[in-house]
This record gives structure tokens, C-alpha cells and sequence, in this order.
């Protein structure tokens, strides 16, 4: 492609006689194509300058020592401790549970149509819970009209027997009354002839037997009343306990808080589901569905692995952390200490670890039961220089620390005390206000 729009004719020769002239140069009209000429310069200048003002490699050097982060030594008092896990819980409680049905109807659904709060303070004698009674009510009355009917048979089996034992009373007399006259027909005997003596004889045998046969019918009689008359009267006696019970279990359905304390709601389980008591549950007799904790007396449930449990003693120290309000401490100290090890489930069968309670010195409104919280049980105590565990390296079977002198640093063997989890009392081979390394450096001058 030419850069020009118009290009020039060609030249014509000259005459011989005449000496040739340059030919005048064409007038050139501006080329729209030009301007992409400039663009492609402006380009190459500026790649141009970047390469010349780029930043140009510096000679490389010895490579400088990494820092190594040092403490200073101070003196003060280190307290060695074990910490312990548990949860926390109350030393005075009372369970709630559904009331044990005295009477002898079994399957009642006992309902719950009223329940305190979850979290809420209860004071003693206050209602926390009721059972819908209306079932028992209704079965009350039945047994009221079974109690009726009782005592109505009672009356009229009595007057039955009445009678019955007057018939036989009149038949006894009258019975009395013929072996009396025939006992003064026969003393006439002397007159009569031989046969007539002989049958006044055997009229006074019979009206004997006659009477006595009366006077056993009648005692006889009065026994079996007496047996079917406590029958029944027990009968009553047993519809009317039937009916007491069912009372007493009617006024056991108002349950009061036996002590003043934080509502606790038993967890069970619902439809396939773990959750706590609710208002319209279903409980059955003897079930505990509720706990009354008191919050001004707690403690912490926690186990310590048997192979730690040396140094823990009962009234020790303990500082007690809770994992829910990390800003909450609380004092406390060691209570109870149990005297064997205790496994855990399946695969921590063989693990064995020692139970250990410690009473919470302290009250606090956030503090309440089954709280996963730990303790920090004070074991031993000392002043001395304290430097972090990490400044400590064995070597060749001693203890030594990294002092800083000048610009590197002196390797100085020590002897340590007491220890925690963090720090270390050095009883001897540094001083106060020296610096340590906490980390092995990598030039180090051998100490004394």
C-alpha cells in the first residue's frame, strides 16, 4: 500500500540541446493513515522509558541472622496447677417427679396443664407444677355411687338377717315350749299303762332333740350372718379406700417447689427426638420431669486422669473457668477426691480417671447447672525468676537457657523448681533483668 493518495506522473525526457533539470517535487497531501505512525512511536518511547528507569538488581549480600525473640527475667511467684473438666452442679436440689398413683387403676394419663418456666426462680411452696385431674374426678365419682350402693346393701343385708334370726328365735321358743309340756306330760307317767309311759318318754326325746336342733339352726344362722355381713362391710371398706386414694392422689396433682431455687427441665425423649418437658406432656407415675436447683450453692463434677491425680489434696485452691462466659472466674476449692478410678464408655473403658468435686466459693447469676467449666487446682507455690517454658533446651542431659550478651548469646546451664503449664522458676544460673532466648539460636558462645 502507498503512502501517498495521488501519486506523480512520470517524467519526460528532455531535448538533447538542453541540459536536464531536476524535476520539482510534487506537493504531498496529508495521508489520513498517518496518524498510526505516531500512536506506534508514543508506544516505543514509553516502553523505552520503563526499561530505563526499571529498578535495577542490587549485589547480593550475607544473608542477615533471622531475630530471635528474647524475654527478660523478672522475679516473681509461680503457681503450679492441674486443670480439671467436668460440669458444674448443684449441692442442694429436689427432684420433681409425677405423682405415684395410690389407687388401683393403672394406665392414667396424667397431663401437664401448668409448668414454671425453664430458667425461672421459684420460691418454696410455690406451685410449679399441676396434672389435668379431671379423669380422677370423673372415676371418683363412680366409685362415690359403687360406695352408696355398698352401704345400701350393708343396711338391707342387716335387716334381712334381723328377721331371719327373730323366725328362728320364735321357733326356738316354741320348740322350748313343747319339750316343756312334754316334760309335764311324762310326770303323770305313774297312772298311765306301760305303752302310754313309753310314748311320753319318746315325745320328751324328740321335743329335746326338737330344741336343740332349734338352737344349733339359730347359732349356725348367726355365724354365717356374721360372715356375709363383714363381707360386705369390707366390701364397703374397699370402695371407700379406692375412693380416698383416688382423693389423695387428686390433691398430690398440685405440685409446690419444696425449696427455693432455678426451674431445671429433665430432658426426654419426644418423637424420635431429644428435648425437654412442655406444657401438655404425658407423664407417667414416678417420673422425673423437673429439677429445683439452688443456685447459691454450687459445685464443679469434673475427673482428672489417675496418672495427674498425685498432687490433688482436699481444701486445695481452684480457680474455675466456664467455657460459655470466657470473662467469668470464679474461687473455689478441692471438696471431695474419690478413692478410686473410675473407666469411661467403650473405647475409653481403659482410660481411668479420678473423680473430684470442687465447691465454687463465689455466687454468680450466670452460674447454673451443666455448665461444661474447668479448674485451675493449685498444687505448689514459690517465688523465684520466672522465664517462659520455651526458653528451656536440653542438651546433653542438662537444662540450659540462651543468654543475650552483646549481640548474640550465651549458652548457661540452670536449675529448675516449680512449674505450670506455661512458665518455670529458676532456682539458679541467671539473674534478674538478664534476657533469654526463646528459641535455640543459631550462633551461640558456650557458658559457664
Amino acid at each position: 500500500m502507498s503512502a501517498f493518495v495521488n501519486p506523480p506522473a512520470a517524467p519526460q525526457e528532455a531535448p538533447e540541446h538542453i541540459s536536464p533539470q531536476p524535476a520539482p517535487a510534487a506537493p504531498q497531501t496529508p495521508s489520513h493513515g498517518k496518524w498510526w505512525l505516531a500512536v506506534a512511536a508514543a508506544v516505543v518511547g514509553l516502553v523505552s522509558a520503563a526499561y530505563l528507569l526499571r529498578p535495577k538488581p542490587q549485589p547480593k549480600t550475607a544473608a542477615s541472622a533471622p531475630a530471635v525473640r528474647t524475654w527478660k527475667v523478672v522475679e516473681g511467684t509461680l503457681r503450679g496447677t492441674v486443670r480439671i473438666a467436668g460440669t458444674t452442679a448443684a449441692k442442694n436440689f429436689a427432684n420433681i417427679s409425677a405423682p405415684m398413683m395410690r389407687g388401683p387403676d393403672a394406665g392414667r394419663a396424667l397431663v401437664l396443664i401448668k409448668l414454671a418456666k425453664a430458667g425461672s426462680l421459684v420460691k418454696k411452696g410455690e406451685v410449679v407444677a399441676e396434672i389435668d385431674p379431671q379423669s380422677i374426678k370423673d372415676h371418683v365419682d363412680d366409685i362415690d355411687a359403687l360406695v352408696q350402693q355398698a352401704e345400701a346393701d350393708v343396711r338391707k343385708s342387716k335387716a334381712e338377717m334381723a328377721i331371719q334370726l327373730e323366725t328362728l328365735r320364735q321357733t326356738a321358743r316354741q320348740d322350748k315350749a313343747d319339750l316343756e309340756k312334754a316334760r309335764l306330760d311324762a310326770s303323770a307317767a305313774e297312772i298311765r299303762s306301760n305303752i302310754d309311759q313309753e310314748e311320753l318318754k319318746l315325745s320328751v326325746e324328740e321335743a329335746e332333740a326338737q330344741y336343740k336342733a332349734s338352737l344349733e339352726d339359730l347359732k349356725n344362722t348367726e355365724a354365717s350372718q356374721k360372715a356375709q355381713l363383714r363381707v360386705l362391710e369390707l366390701t364397703l371398706e374397699r370402695h371407700k379406700r379406692h375412693r380416698d386414694r383416688h382423693k389423695v392422689d387428686v390433691t398430690r396433682f398440685t405440685i409446690h417447689a419444696p425449696i427455693q431455687g432455678l426451674v431445671v427441665m429433665t430432658t426426654v425423649w419426644r418423637g424420635g427426638d431429644m428435648g425437654q418437658v412442655q406444657l401438655g406432656d404425658q407423664v407417667s407415675p414416678g417420673q422425673p420431669f423437673m429439677k429445683i436447683v439452688d443456685t447459691s450453692n454450687m459445685q464443679l463434677e469434673a475427673t482428672i486422669n489417675q496418672a495427674e491425680s498425685e498432687g490433688i489434696r482436699l481444701g486445695r485452691p481452684a480457680e474455675v473457668n466456664f467455657d460459655a462466659f470466657p470473662d467469668l472466674h470464679v474461687h473455689g476449692k478441692v471438696e471431695a477426691v474419690a478413692a478410686l478410678a473410675v473407666g469411661g464408655w467403650r473405647q475409653n473403658y481403659y482410660i481411668r480417671n479420678v473423680p473430684v468435686r470442687v465447691a465454687l466459693l463465689q455466687t454468680d447469676a450466670r452460674v447454673i447447672p451443666d455448665l461444661s467449666a474447668s479448674a485451675d487446682v493449685l498444687l505448689s507455690q514459690t517465688k523465684g525468676l520466672i522465664v517462659p517454658l520455651e526458653a528451656l533446651h536440653e542438651e546433653g542431659g542438662k537444662t540450659v537457657v540462651y543468654v543475650k550478651s552483646g549481640d548474640g548469646f550465651t549458652r548457661r546451664e540452670v536449675k529448675t523448681g516449680v512449674e505450670n503449664h506455661t512458665q518455670v522458676a529458676v532456682i539458679e544460673g541467671i539473674e534478674a533483668g538478664e534476657e533469654v532466648a526463646l528459641q535455640r539460636p543459631a550462633v551461640a558462645k558456650a557458658g559457664t
